[in-house]
């Protein structure tokens, strides 16, 4: 053999020797690991971890709780350009390969040695199956040999299909979103079917690196690798030359805050949460429950923008406290500067009221960055609210100038303005009168500000609020709606009160002798309502109110009781409010009206007693037939008249409430088929502000949520039970309705007259003539 033949010789059979004694090697451990490799029963058998979910009583989502948040999609519903980007971005050939596509390895290494650094990867989608469900993501090669021999079994035991619904179902993409479906919504509030060629190729290009190309942390990066994703559809004939430039085009609006669903109802979300856990506590943030609420979703929306509204209108009517905060702004160098969004990363929105970051300012303008990416200037009315903080005399901290973060709100016109995070909280609920469910429920101005529930957790005094019950409570002692009482100064012992020497004044500082109880009732006069009660005892009073879920050891029996001295929730004001409602019965509020498990099935349902069942009558049907109208004339003439005005009918009753020194204010009122509560205060109670009443802080919110919730809802008034009769004047006209078993007579049961009262006898009920003509009497 000649020297030069046998001196290449030589190394080619040590070569080839070495590749047979490692691929002797390798089938040796291949025939030793393979029987070892784990069952693929958890593939087979697929159990993700669903979170608990909670949804209106219309199928809505409002919340979702578990440490994945994860929507598992059939893959014959995942639409085809999703699974295309998905190909394109990780695995082109994978429906070729055997779940190992050495093709791929031998471009990516030769990629690779021409770059001098490990630039390219080759990990099939089979491949990430197995390291996701059983492996972890160290960089050995006993975990890539046992991630290749796990690929050719998965591949050996399971469809292609199979395999791919199973990544798209598992992948982790950012924002503890696990699966295509979820990130969908998660990133773009929109179920998977429903997302654009765009939407696909940002979301296809998440697995590399959820935390780098996240569009919500990093939109820049996000948007590069959405690029590269489109270029790679474009080169594989998955879109056209045009669909790529528009997917290019295509502005991508992303969701930046992660409590936000359909519908915005946190409150209820989080009740709904602890009732299911407290019912199924060991694995229900895993196994894909459903709790459906009580919730209508237009109305919780209705009761969550008037709400928001009627804060924000009491903020507004109460001035501008200056900049949220001031922030450095030395390195910024021009509007789109990557550092602006640095500092206003950790700023959370508050629903609409969006933060910004102000770039200039004068006297007559404002420039601004937008939480988001939009740049706003602000002038003339959108300023003018905040107008004495723009001057060089404003308090430093206060001042709006460059560097400082301030709040803005879209007008009904889509226009920017000036605002402001509000500190007054405020609570609305409603609930329906014949079985007690929760139509409506908002428990603050802000969930994620402020988790306390003011609905159900908040103890305040209910002022005037309360007056009907203690209404109720005389009719029961022989008063009527005609009963005189005597509208007059009063001065009270200390033994009356419990506590010191009270000379108590109606609200608006005016007294007008004799008058009717209705008439008292509709113009909330205070001395009125203290005679009543001293003529019925507040001792029976306070037993009396018990019936309608209100605890006696939270009211007292003193005077003050008269003037709703004692302390209430408003889900214990809207449910007594719900009893004249409904003709005298006590429904128990309820929010969860069923829960189902994984399967669908029916686990716990709820069974509410209706209105008509006789064994939870609270008042006579005739005590609530006489308070009703009492109330609908404080809707008509009353204190709360602009309820009728605005919703345009008559049909309405409720109660205005406003507590010593402008504290808290109230209005809870319904109408037949719908019952509501409204309040608005300080979590630390203080003054709200002179002539912030309810009918000014609270009714406006009670009429925005009904003036949705009653659209379709016809006019109608109870029917008058039997056993009232009606008190006529000289002339033979009725001018009120009692009892009948205490009409005037010998053996009638007659009210107790309270101390500087008229006798309780027939009379006129206090209506001006003319709206005593256009009404008629009752």
């Amino acid at each position: 053999m000649p020297p030069l033949l046998r001196l290449l010789t030589y190394p080619l059979l040590a070569i080839t020797g070495l590749i047979a004694i490692a691929v002797a090697v390798a089938a040796i451990i291949i025939a030793l690991a393979y029987p070892n490799l784990p069952s693929l029963e958890v593939l087979t058998d697929y159990r993700p971890k669903v979170p608990l979910r909670v949804y209106t009583a219309d199928g809505h989502l409002i919340g979702e709780f578990g440490e994945e948040r994860r929507a598992v999609v059939a893959i014959g519903d995942v639409p085809e350009i999703m699974k295309q980007a998905i190909l394109a971005a990780e695995d082109d050939r994978f429906y070729q390969h055997i779940g190992i596509d050495y093709t791929g390895i031998i471009r990516a290494a030769s990629s690779n040695l021409l770059s001098g650094g490990k630039k390219q990867g080759a990990s099939t989608i089979t491949q990430q199956v197995a390291r996701n469900f059983f492996l972890t993501t160290e960089k050995t090669y006993t975990r890539k040999l046992y991630e290749a021999l796990l690929s050719l079994k998965i591949e050996s035991n399971l469809s292609k299909d199979q395999i791919l619904e199973l990544y798209i179902n598992q992948i982790f993409l950012g924002q503890r979103a696990y699966g295509f479906g979820a990130a969908a919504q998660i990133y773009f509030g929109k179920p998977l079917q429903s997302i654009s060629i765009a939407e696909a190729a940002m979301l296809a290009g998440l697995p590399k690196a959820p935390s780098a190309y996240n569009p919500i942390v990093n939109p820049r990066r996000a948007r590069i690798r959405q690029e590269y994703v489109l270029r790679r559809m474009l080169e594989l004939s998955y879109i056209t030359e045009a669909q790529h430039a528009l997917a290019l085009k295509e502005p991508l609006i992303i969701k930046r805050e992660l409590s936000e669903y359909a519908v915005n109802a946190e409150f209820v979300a989080e009740m709904a949460r602890q009732i299911a856990a407290e019912r199924f506590p060991e694995d229900v943030y895993t196994r894909g429950m459903k709790v459906y609420t009580t919730l209508i979703r237009d109305e919780q929306e209705a009761a969550y923008r008037a709400l928001r509204e009627g804060v924000l209108a009491y903020d507004r009517r109460n001035g501008y406290r200056g900049a949220e905060a001031h922030v450095d702004m030395t390195n910024i160098t021009s509007e789109h500067d990557e550092g602006i969004d640095v500092l206003l990363q950790d700023i959370s929105d508050a629903g609409d009221l969006r933060p910004a970051l102000v770039l200039k300012a004068d006297a007559g303008s404002i420039r601004a960055y937008v939480k988001g990416g939009e740049t706003i200037t602000l002038n003339g009315e959108s300023i003018k609210f905040a107008a004495r903080m723009l001057d060089d005399k404003a308090p430093p901290k206060k001042r709006i100038m460059r560097g400082a973060i301030v709040r803005v709100i879209k007008d009904a016109k889509g226009h920017w303005q000036i605002s402001q995070l509000p500190e007054v909280e405020s609570a609305f609920v409603a609930i329906e009168p014949d079985d007690g469910a929760i139509r409506a429920l908002v428990g603050g101005f802000d969930f994620n500000r402020n988790k306390f529930n003011h609905v159900t957790q908040a103890w305040r005094q209910p002022g005037s609020s309360f007056k009907p019950f203690i209404y109720s409570a005389a009719l029961e002692k022989g008063f009527h709606p005609g009963s005189m009482i005597e509208d007059e100064p009063i001065m009270i012992s200390a033994g009356e009160t419990g506590s010191q020497a009270w000379a108590p004044k109606n609200y608006d500082g005016k007294y007008e002798g004799p008058m009717t109880m209705r008439a008292a009732l509709a113009k909330s006069k205070n001395m009125v309502s203290i005679r009543l009660l001293q003529a019925i005892s507040p001792q029976y009073a306070q037993d009396y109110v018990t019936r309608f879920g209100f605890d006696a050891d939270k009211h007292p029996p003193y005077l003050t009781m008269a003037l709703g001295a004692g302390s209430v929730t408003p889900w214990q004001m809207v449910s007594g409010y719900a009893v004249f409602a409904n003709g005298g019965y006590r429904v128990t509020p309820y929010v969860v009206r069923e829960i189902r498990d994984e399967k669908d099935q029916v686990v716990a349902m709820a069974s509410p007693l209706q209105a008509g069942d006789e064994s939870i009558r609270a008042i006579d049907a005739r005590n609530a037939y006489l308070t009703d109208s009492m109330m609908r004339d404080v809707t008509i003439y009353g204190t709360a008249a602009r309820a009728s005005t605005q919703l345009k009918r008559r049909d309405l009753a409720g109660k205005t409430g406003t507590t010593n020194e402008y504290v808290d204010a109230w209005f809870c009122g319904y109408q037949m088929t719908v019952a509501g509560c409204a309040w608005v205060g300080f979590d630390q109670p203080k003054k709200l502000g002179n002539r912030e009443t309810g009918g000014v802080a609270a009714l406006p919110i009670w009429i925005g949520y009904m003036n949705t919730a009653l659209r379709k809802v016809p006019e109608q008034l109870p029917m008058m039970p039997g056993g009232l009769s009606a008190l006529t004047n000289e002339a033979g006209a009725a001018t009120s309705h009692v009892y009948t078993e205490n009409l005037p007579g010998e053996n009638a049961t007659q009210p107790q007259s309270p101390a500087g009262a008229a006798p309780a006898a027939p009379a006129p009920d206090g209506r001006p003539a003319e709206l005593r003509q256009l009404m008629g009497n009752n």
